[in-house]
């Protein structure tokens, strides 16, 4: 007998939350996040893709159904529209400043001035963030508000078709909007000039950050809370820049999304091969390192051991350019190698020019069809 939609819900979700507490599952869970290669396949242009959050959701979701027995999804939208609220950078969008069908584009900048510190550290984050966002970025919040209205009902959805959301909330740490405002080369220079300005800029934003975060949490109650610290690796710091400005807001994040309740998924793009120790004084077993293949991710295996579940790898290129016998083969390979408390995924993004049959390889090879 086949099973509902609800049924399919409900096994995806204990599927996933005994992975996180390293219990025995049936199978690895698998979860994919993407966007632009969804538009792809149902042949969208990137531009109506971008501009339309309806548009975007069901090309999403439609195609989910095209790729076999999937737990999960990481997104319910495009979220190239919302990037500046991510980044505190302009972005160049398809059919804007792009042809209708190339990827958009951070366009960082320095925007933020080192006088701003000054005006956050005395007016606050919330009171200079709408101004900089409106006449700097040129960003439009009241739109932009109007259409996120509509993501409740698009977890609906993917919901009612048997999908588990695998974050329906997500934040970044606080470092990630000084250094797409600042521009990454003058905030990096910053911490050397004048650290103590910055770390009490940063301390502002986490308190007022902080406290919005655990009003949605409670509000909304996700099983997993997604945290970017994009561009907080390990390899771009010395040791003790990276304690102090990046280390110290991604701990403090967690612990918050931890003590509301919800698992915190730990977006680690690049290599923090150096620091994974540090990982190990997160609560155990309440966190997701989810890593995108620069850091090696059978390193993360052997020092982090239970302690947290990891989510990944499955390489952009392979999933680009290698064939679908070589995506079933490295993640089969993987979730045997990894063992309890993994989860497939790709790493990071799956790219706008994936191949979908590479996709349904990767699929099959933790479910088996």
């Amino acid at each position: 007998m086949m099973k509902t939609a609800q049924q399919l819900l409900a096994e995806r979700t204990e599927r996933l939350k005994k992975t996180i507490a390293f219990e025995k599952t049936d199978r690895a869970p698998v979860i994919l996040s993407g966007d632009a290669v969804f538009a792809k396949h149902v042949g969208m242009k990137l531009s109506e893709f971008v501009s339309n959050m309806k548009a975007s959701h069901q090309a999403i979701l439609s195609s989910f159904k095209d790729l076999g027995d999937v737990d999960g999804t990481g997104s319910t939208y495009a979220t190239a529209t919302i990037f500046p609220l991510i980044f505190y950078s302009k972005v160049k969008l398809p059919g804007r400043e792009l042809p209708d069908d190339t990827p958009w584009q951070l366009d960082e900048q320095e925007l933020m001035t080192v006088e701003d510190y000054d005006t956050i550290l005395n007016k606050g984050w919330k009171a200079f963030s709408e101004d900089y966002l409106k006449n700097r970025i040129g960003f439009d919040l009241d739109s932009i508000r109007a259409q996120l209205a509509d993501v409740p009902q698009f977890i609906k959805d993917f919901e009612a078709a048997g999908y588990l959301v695998y974050s329906p909330k997500a934040s970044s740490t606080v470092n990630e909007f000084l250094g797409g405002g600042r521009s990454f080369p003058k905030l990096m220079r910053d911490m050397f000039k004048m650290p103590d300005k910055v770390e009490a800029v940063l301390d502002v934003i986490l308190e007022e950050n902080l406290a919005d975060l655990r009003q949605q949490i409670r509000a909304i109650k996700p099983l997993v809370v997604f945290m970017s610290p994009a561009r907080g690796a390990s390899e771009f710091f010395s040791p003790k820049i990276w304690q102090r400005f990046v280390w110290k807001y991604l701990k403090a994040a967690a612990e918050a999304i931890i003590e509301e309740g919800a698992v915190a998924d730990l977006h680690i793009d690049g290599n923090w091969e150096r620091d994974l120790e540090f990982f190990k004084t997160l609560p155990k077993q309440k966190c997701i390192f989810e890593c995108d293949g620069a850091t090696n991710i059978y390193k993360v295996r052997e020092v982090l051991g239970d302690h947290m579940c990891i989510k990944g790898d499955v390489p952009a290129a392979m999933l680009a350019l290698g064939t679908p016998d070589d995506v079933y083969n490295y993640s089969t390979k993987l979730i045997k190698d990894m063992g309890k408390g993994f989860i497939l995924a790709s790493g990071c993004t799956i790219p706008p020019n994936a191949k979908f049959e590479n996709v349904k390889a990767m699929v099959a090879a933790a479910t088996g069809k």
